[in-house]
């Protein structure tokens, strides 16, 4: 689950680590009012949407004025931005953070992130702040600092020095650079994050370490523990599909392509994916239903494949192990009761008590096709979905 920077800095805060003083704003009035309870010239008005490259699509305006801050967040407030982390849809803009102007000397970047192949937490840092830090692996990769951490012993100060010597700061920096990067890293193991960054963490002029932007991301797997972090996800940011998705714990992905699948496993899940692409077509979602899905669940996952107005025709591919097949059926044959398939279907199900399923499906009177094979499946549909196009 990821949250918006002004979210992510309030709980900056929590953690002693300095950032702009500013608050969230829904409307130019409020804007306007936050504006002027903030010391200093320059007034930053940033676009709040869970997509990177903001700036660039002109989602951050400097206010030289007081009264240049009502026209920009009139300008901003119902925009839709286009980044690219949005993709062609982009995001429209709903709230706006107005936050005091930086006297900038000098622009750092600092990450933690989790790296699931070694089980550490690591920590990339550079002096490249400012740029995306995938553009500085690629033209500079020698200006990056990788340094992991054992989560078994945790951050250690030496370590933070260690990074600090590597990226040549100054001696007067280190130690609030060791002192900053050992909260973040506190917060990090404390709140169940997947990614912390600060980009840029600036150095102002008066030698201080600003948090000039956040961003961070949650594991959802957590989100039992922390009704606070839990309590800040904006749905608005999120797939309408993928929403309703999780609220019957189905695992879905809206993706570009046309062909719908329905799959329990994630493992079989990619490997649908994959033959689909082989076949001449691309998905339109990732969609595990579980292992311990009900024919109410798999209901519930058919009418949200059918809800995407992109999908051409869906694939059902399950491997009865612990779901059985007759639970499929019977959820398939359910959904058609309700909502009007008016796409090709087909079927494939192997496994737990799949010659009673087909029996189901075959007595059913819908109008479907059933595969013996996961390539004779997905070759299947493909033609169809094509010629219902």
């Amino acid at each position: 689950m990821n949250i918006h920077e002004y979210q992510a800095k309030a709980l900056f805060s929590q953690y002693q680590i300095p950032v702009p003083k500013g608050a969230v704003a829904f409307s130019p009035d409020e804007a306007r009012s936050i504006a002027d309870g903030i010391n200093g010239r320059v007034v930053v008005v940033k676009a709040q949407i869970h997509a990177g490259g903001r700036g660039k699509a002109g989602g951050v305006k400097l206010a030289k004025s007081r009264p240049e801050v009502e026209p920009y967040a009139r300008e901003l407030l119902g925009k839709v931005l286009v980044t690219h982390q949005t993709g062609p849809a982009g995001r429209q803009v709903k709230k706006l953070l107005v936050e005091a102007g930086a006297d900038i000397a000098r622009e750092l970047y600092v990450s933690w992130v989790s790296d699931r192949a070694t089980g550490k937490i690591v920590l990339i840092a550079s002096t490249e702040g400012g740029m995306e830090i995938e553009e500085v692996a690629a033209h500079a990769p020698e200006k990056i600092v990788r340094l992991a951490v054992d989560p078994t012993f945790g951050y250690q100060p030496y370590q933070g020095r260690a990074a600090a010597f590597q990226m040549g700061l100054p001696k007067e920096l280190v130690g609030p650079w060791v002192a900053l990067l050992g909260r973040l890293y506190q917060m990090f193991v404390d709140k169940d994050a997947l990614q912390i960054e600060i980009n840029p963490l600036v150095v102002t002029g008066q030698g201080q370490l600003v948090a000039l932007d956040g961003k961070v991301g949650f594991d959802d797997n957590a989100l039992f523990r922390h009704p606070d972090i839990a309590g800040l996800r904006d749905l608005d940011e999120e797939d309408p599909l993928e929403t309703r998705a999780a609220q019957y714990n189905l695992n879905y992905v809206k993706l570009d392509g046309t062909i719908g699948c329905m799959v329990n496993g994630a493992g079989l899940a990619m490997a649908t994916m994959d033959v689909i692409q082989l076949a001449g077509a691309a998905p339109a979602n990732f969609l595990d239903v579980g292992g311990g899905a009900s024919k109410e669940t798999v209901k519930q996952a058919f009418q949200i494949l059918l809800s995407d107005p992109n999908v051409r025709g869906v694939f059902v591919n399950i491997f009865g192990g612990i779901v059985r097949c007759e639970r499929i059926a019977g959820g398939i044959i359910e959904a058609a009761k309700e909502v009007a398939i008016s796409v090709p279907l087909v079927v494939r199900l192997e496994g737990t008590n799949a010659k009673e399923a087909k029996a189901m499906l075959a007595e059913s009177g819908l109008n479907l096709i059933v595969a013996d094979t996961l390539w004779d499946g997905a070759r299947q549909i493909v033609a169809a979905a094509k010629g219902c196009a």
